[in-house]
C-alpha cells in the first residue's frame, strides 16, 4: 500500500472533513473518530466529522463522536482540501455530503468493500480487509504514525464489529494481529465487547424478538427472511440500530443459507440487509444497485417491502443453495 501521498495531502491542507456513512456502523464511526485521532495527534490539526443520520446509542462511548457534525448543521457552501470518506463503498452513501465531497480540492476513500469503484483521487480499497478500521490502522502502521489509546478504541471497535466479535470468515491472521496490539495499549476486551455487544435496550430486545417470531422459512428453511414495517418501529418505540444484528440472528439457524431483513423506509422503499453463508448475496445486492461483501451486502429498492421481497426471492433462486 503506498500511502505517502496520504500523508502529504494531510500535512498540506488547513481543513479536513472526514465521513461516515448513512445508517452508521461500529466500523463507519470508528474508523472517522480513529482517524480524526490520529490526525489530531499526528499533525496538530483539528477536524470535521460528518455523520449523515442519527449515531446509534451503543457507539456513544467513542472518542471525539459528539463532535461529529450532522448533514443538517454543517456548511454546505464550504470547500474543505481534503475530505476523508471511510467504509463508504459508494459515494451516494454520503447522501447529501456527496456536495462538500464533490467541492473538495482533495478526495481520499478507505474501504474495504470489493464492490468499491475507486471513486476518490487517492484510493485505499482492500477488498479483503476486515474492516475499514483494520486499513487505516495499517495505513497509521505504515506511516509510523504515533496511536494512542483513543484512536485504538476507535479502531479496535471496527474490527470488533464488523467482524462480529471476530468470528466471521473475514477475520484474518492481521485483523488479530492489529487487535493484539491494540490489546497491549491497555484496551479491555471485556470492556470493549460489553459496550459494543451488551448496550441493546429492552425496546430492542423485544422488537428483534417480535421480528424472528414472524419470520418466514421457504426452501426446506433454506432461505429466512422477516420484514420490518415503519408500524413495527413505532409500536416498540424503534431507533434506526433496532434493526442492527437481526439478520445475523436468522442467518445462525441451522438449515438457513440465505437470510435478509425487508425494512420499509420512510419514502415507501423498502432497505434490504442480506446474509449467506454460501451464496454471493453482494452479487444478488448488486442487481438493484447495492453492494457489500460475498456473505454480507445490502440494498434499497424502489418498490414496496411486498413487491421487494418477490424480487429478492427470484434472484436467490436463480443461485444454487
Amino acid at each position: 500500500m503506498e500511502v505517502t501521498q496520504l500523508n502529504d495531502i494531510i500535512k498540506s491542507s488547513k481543513n479536513i472533513l472526514i465521513t461516515s456513512h448513512i445508517n452508521p456502523d461500529g466500523d463507519t464511526l470508528g474508523s472517522m473518530c480513529g482517524m480524526y485521532s490520529l490526525i489530531e495527534l499526528n499533525f496538530k490539526k483539528k477536524c470535521d466529522m460528518l455523520v449523515v443520520s442519527k449515531v446509534p446509542k451503543t457507539y456513544e462511548f467513542l472518542p471525539n463522536i459528539k463532535l461529529a457534525k450532522h448533514i443538517d448543521n454543517i456548511d454546505k457552501s464550504r470547500v474543505y482540501d481534503l475530505v476523508i470518506n471511510v467504509d463508504i463503498a459508494s459515494v451516494e452513501r454520503i447522501c447529501d455530503g456527496k456536495i462538500l465531497f464533490d467541492k473538495a480540492k482533495h478526495t481520499v476513500n478507505i474501504d474495504h468493500h470489493k464492490t468499491n469503484i475507486s471513486y476518490a483521487d487517492l484510493n485505499y480499497v482492500e477488498g479483503d480487509a476486515s474492516s475499514a478500521s483494520e486499513i487505516v490502522y495499517a495505513i497509521a502502521k505504515e506511516l509510523n504514525w504515533k496511536i494512542d489509546y483513543d484512536s485504538a478504541v476507535c479502531l479496535f471497535t471496527g474490527i470488533l464489529t464488523d467482524t462480529g466479535s471476530f468470528k466471521f470468515d473475514n477475520t484474518t491472521s492481521r485483523s488479530l494481529r492489529f487487535a493484539a496490539e491494540m490489546i497491549d495499549m491497555g484496551l479491555s476486551t471485556n470492556e470493549m465487547y460489553k459496550k459494543c455487544f451488551e448496550t441493546q435496550s429492552k425496546n430492542m430486545v423485544l422488537f428483534q424478538s417480535y421480528c424472528v417470531s414472524k419470520a418466514v422459512f421457504l426452501d426446506d428453511d433454506k432461505i429466512a427472511y422477516t420484514t420490518v414495517y415503519k408500524k413495527d418501529m413505532e409500536k416498540f418505540h424503534g431507533e434506526e440500530d433496532f434493526t442492527e444484528g437481526l439478520t445475523e440472528k436468522l442467518r445462525a439457524i441451522v438449515s438457513t443459507k440465505v437470510a435478509f431483513v425487508a425494512k420499509e423506509m420512510n419514502n415507501g422503499w423498502c432497505k434490504i440487509s442480506m446474509r449467506s453463508k454460501s451464496i454471493d448475496v453482494a452479487e444478488i445486492c448488486g442487481v438493484f444497485g447495492g453492494g457489500g461483501h460475498k456473505f454480507a451486502a445490502g440494498c434499497t429498492m424502489k418498490y414496496s417491502v411486498e413487491e421487494a421481497v418477490k424480487k429478492i426471492l427470484h434472484e436467490i433462486r436463480k443461485q444454487e443453495l
